[in-house]
């Protein structure tokens, strides 16, 4: 296990609070199993809120921007992954530094200096906007505060991530990534597009399972989620809006033996997402991601 961590009752030990650190240590916390080894990795790459000294000075973001635009307290509903016998990676450093569910090459030419202008990507790499349309920077990066952020944040956890992967194919012969995220229980962008328009919004689905159109999973671990959110009364829409992003993309090999499922959890299940508050019904929610894990790695270690 690496990094450091505020103790919470509810939330358990991955839970932190935003910080301005002054020094940069490992991007991402690892824990490993605690109970009998399964195939399964959990990683969380929106969960983490830190800002190191040396990314503030662009940065246009209100704090509550940074907030919530996290996957606040993913992390801590997959506490008990380790316990459950999965290997839990989280990224402790805010996406408002560099988004490690993109691409290297998901460059918005607005964002960074020397970009290329056929590349418009509000939310690439490094976001030039807030989801609630604000400014997240006061000026374009140069090429090398980018590559800074590439080396101490992006490349690290993915060779972490990768790492974790191929050893858990070697030793069971299989891996199953759960990459967890949230989700607003409504898309904000098209909040602020339709102030005028009478109605309520429709809300997402409770769980939206992202496989790229079911490519990067076999069917098996697919549907598994689905009928995981279902025995809760929960909602399902898979790939919508979500249908996986570079990690899903990236490692999800079903052909080579490594199974990528991103989970989309409504913010609705277990957050006040006015106060940013855990609601009560936290630890139920945990309580479904253990049986998650649980579940999928009985599907990997069964035979075909």
């Amino acid at each position: 296990m690496s990094g450091k961590s505020t103790p919470s009752p509810i939330l358990g030990l991955s839970w932190r609070v935003l910080r301005f650190v002054p020094g940069m240590g490992a991007p991402f916390d690892r824990f490993d199993p605690t109970g009998p080894e399964l195939p399964i990795i959990v990683e969380v790459p929106h969960a983490g809120l830190e800002l190191e000294a040396r990314f503030l000075e662009p940065l246009a973001a209100p704090a509550r921007a940074i907030a919530r635009d996290a996957d606040l307290y993913v992390d801590a509903l997959y506490r008990d992954a380790p316990a459950a016998g999965a290997t839990l990676l989280a990224c402790r450093v805010s996406r408002y530094v560099i988004d490690v569910n993109r691409a290297e090459s998901d460059i918005d030419g607005d964002v960074v200096e020397g970009g290329r202008a056929d590349i418009r990507m509000q939310h690439g790499l490094v976001w030039r906007t807030t989801s609630d349309g604000e400014q997240a920077l006061t000026r374009r990066l140069t090429t090398t505060e980018l590559e800074e952020r590439l080396a101490l944040v992006w490349r690290p956890y993915h060779r972490e991530l990768a790492a974790i992967i191929e050893r858990k194919r070697s030793l069971f012969g299989v891996a199953v990534v759960i990459a967890a995220h949230s989700m607003p229980s409504v898309d904000r962008g098209r909040s602020r597009s339709s102030r005028d328009e009478s109605g309520p919004l429709e809300p997402r689905a409770d769980v939206v399972p992202g496989t790229r159109g079911r490519k990067s999973a076999a069917a098996k671990f697919i549907d598994a989620v689905e009928a995981h959110a279902r025995a809760n009364g929960w909602s399902v829409r898979h790939d919508d809006p979500y249908p996986g992003g570079f990690t899903t993309q990236r490692y999800g090999r079903p052909s080579e033996r490594v199974h990528a499922v991103q989970v989309e959890l409504s913010r609705r299940l277990y957050l006040d997402e006015g106060a940013l508050r855990p609601l009560p019904n936290f630890q139920k929610v945990q309580a479904w991601c253990r049986a998650l894990v649980a579940r999928m790695g009985e599907l990997a270690t069964s035979s075909p």
